[in-house]
């Protein structure tokens, strides 16, 4: 299987070449990969160890965010090295100062990774949810490093529990733990007689908790909401999500809007424009007299989503029309019940704030007029959703414990 698995990467490299010509991301992904060396060999300091974290993209990197920081925090000489599969991490946090090094991880080719093992010194290394590179894991294995995978989910339908997965659960087993974040993956692996596997549960919920705890008060949305207890927070939208928020919005005058689109350029906010008629605000536009003259005010900027969540009195999480929902955990922290599309199956937090009673979905505008008729005025639902996550901390100091042990 490990001769198949080699000579598909040759294919696989051979496909990103010629989609490179075709693709931007794709193109951003080649030439990182093939800077990646030089950039190693550039920045890593030959005489030290380095903690090595893994993340395929963005939301993986989010959930190893905890344990990086509170590593860094414990002991600022930890040297860390961070690598990215996908440009979308990459391009993003290329320049997170709390680590030592960031490139791209070059391909899982065998020369490449005892070149890898040959340019930097790894003490210990930690793959974040679903990253598994076999030729870099059983050289982890071989050279003794002790390796973890954190914040994991393990579904029946992976190649791991197929009938021809023996090779890839052996990889598996080679971690020195792996720790999931529910019962069912835990039970799967039990399953399959490993040993090297407990509930940690996922750090995302730290995050949450550590994004919370460090937001600051945003004035120009304080003076649009004004003490209204009636504020409804929509984040990460796509125009479906829109749609009906603004059905919503014009139907009921007295209620703030802040929408906080995932996309913020021109073409996107001119079909907000359109669907409220010009009867909003953008943000970066905002000021003491034009706030009293909308109850609708447009976040044309990145960055504050996390921290205007503190104002909502029920929030809308975008995304559930489309390919998935987006974060919902950044609201619920807040203790403010959530309100999605019906595109959540994925998602667990999501799945388990329904079963609770602090989230809901929604399939079109009747149910969305009645969800939020019911909680502007429901506070109970809001105390769920901030509980769940509270009692859900905790998984980067059990992770933790295990590294330094």
């Amino acid at each position: 299987m490990g001769f198949i698995y080699n000579i598909g990467l040759n294919f696989y490299q051979l496909g990103i070449f010629i989609a490179s010509f075709f693709n931007d991301k794709v193109a951003k992904l080649r030439k990182g990969q093939s800077e990646a060396f030089d950039m190693l060999k550039s920045k890593v300091d030959p005489e030290k160890e380095y903690i090595w974290f893994h993340a395929a993209s963005l939301g993986e990197f989010e959930q190893g965010r905890p344990v990086i920081e509170k590593l860094k925090k414990a002991n600022p000489n930890n040297k860390i090295l961070l690598t990215f599969f996908s440009p979308s991490g990459y391009e993003i946090r290329k320049n997170y100062s709390l680590v030592d090094v960031i490139c791209y991880l070059p391909l899982d080719t065998k020369n490449n990774v005892n070149c890898f093992f040959k340019t930097i010194n790894i003490s210990k290394a930690v793959f974040i949810k679903y990253e598994f590179w076999p030729n870099y894991l059983s050289t982890l294995k071989k050279k003794d490093i002790p390796f973890y995978s954190i914040s994991t989910i393990f579904r029946a339908d992976q190649i791991f529990f197929k009938n021809y997965g023996g090779w890839y659960r052996n990889l598996l087993k080679s971690f020195t733990h792996i720790f999931v974040q529910d019962i069912s993956s835990l039970r799967l692996l039990e399953k399959y007689a490993f040993t090297n596997a407990t509930i940690a549960g996922d750090t995302r919920f730290d995050r949450v908790s550590d994004l919370a705890s460090q937001a600051k008060k945003i004035p120009v949305v304080e003076e649009f909401v004004n003490g209204s207890e009636k504020v409804i927070v929509a984040g990460s939208t796509w125009p479906k999500d829109e749609e009906l928020l603004v059905k919503y919005m014009k139907l009921h005058p007295e209620i703030k809007l802040i929408l906080v689109p995932h996309e913020i350029h021109d073409a996107h906010l001119m079909g907000i424009s359109k669907l409220l008629d010009g009867n909003f605000i953008k943000y970066t536009d905002a000021d003491t007299v034009n706030l009293k003259q909308t109850n609708c005010l447009v976040v044309n900027t990145i960055g504050l989503l996390s921290s205007i969540y503190q104002y909502a009195n029920v929030a809308y999480i975008g995304g559930g029309f489309g390919v998935g929902i987006h974060n919902t955990l950044e609201a619920a922290v807040w203790t403010v019940p959530v309100v999605f599309g019906p595109n959540y199956n994925k998602f667990r937090e999501a799945r388990e704030l329904i079963a609770l009673g602090g989230g809901f979905s929604i399939s079109g505008y009747d149910e969305l007029k009645a969800q939020f008729n019911r909680l502007l005025s429901d506070k109970n639902a809001g105390l769920i959703a901030g509980n769940y996550v509270k009692e859900n901390t905790g998984a980067t100091d059990l992770i933790i414990q295990s590294i330094n042990a």
